[in-house]
């Protein structure tokens, strides 16, 4: 029986690989492909959500936007196009979770670096304050690569109905004055279509390891 098991050794060695990539083919086949959730106004947290839109179940994308960058360009969704893309909202003079964030976006930016479906936005909620120069200023001092993140200053009505309208990440209307933001912590995950597929602690290293993975999965998603 061993001289017969010896025979044919490198045959049953290759019976058992052949076996175990099939095996491994048919597991791939047949696992259930993630898919992130398409989320609508309703599915998020009333006050980060406009009371016109708060019960809208379907059909939410980012609206048209015009703001200015950090270079003094003029940035709309017409550059996000066709792209995946993680946003937020901050300040400059921010002393709390915005530094943190800011430095959690540039390790994001690192890693999507030579990724060319793949981009970042900013947007400052204090737009008064943080003009371009001091929006460059700010770029410079964490390290932002233009050609992959954009920080964004413009009208604050814009930016604060973008907020609440489209992104779902800010809870006031910024009626109250220059110093009247309350914005969360959160990245926000849009898709090539302009939906939001994905909310995350910015100021955590599991959320960035998560927004990470969640991109991959987007990219996965648009392969046939």
């Amino acid at each position: 029986m061993l001289r017969f098991f010896s025979k044919y050794k490198i045959f049953f060695i290759t019976l058992f690989l052949v076996s175990a990539v099939i095996i491994s083919l048919f597991y791939d086949a047949l696992k259930p492909k993630e898919v992130l959730p398409v989320y609508q106004p309703n599915m998020v947290n009333a006050t980060l959500v406009d009371e016109s839109i708060q019960y809208q179940r379907k059909y939410h994308h980012i609206a048209p936007f015009q703001l200015i960058n950090q270079n003094g360009d003029t940035i709309t969704e017409a550059d996000y196009k066709g792209k995946i893309y993680v946003a937020d909202f901050f300040f400059t003079t921010c002393p709390t979770i915005c530094p943190i964030m800011t430095d959690n976006m540039v390790r994001i930016q690192r890693r999507i670096k030579k990724d060319p479906e793949v981009m970042l936005l900013s947007h400052s909620v204090t737009p008064e304050i943080d003009s371009v120069p001091v929006l460059k200023k700010y770029a410079l001092k964490k390290g932002v690569d233009d050609s992959k993140w954009n920080l964004v200053t413009g009208d604050k009505k814009q930016i604060y109905e973008l907020a609440r309208k489209s992104y779902l990440a800010v809870e006031t209307t910024g009626d109250g004055g220059p110093f009247d933001m309350i914005h969360t912590e959160n990245f926000v995950l849009v898709d090539k279509q302009g939906q939001i597929r994905g909310f995350y602690d910015g100021t955590s290293e599991e959320g960035i390891e998560k927004v990470l993975h969640d991109i991959e999965v987007l990219q996965q998603e648009d392969q046939p």
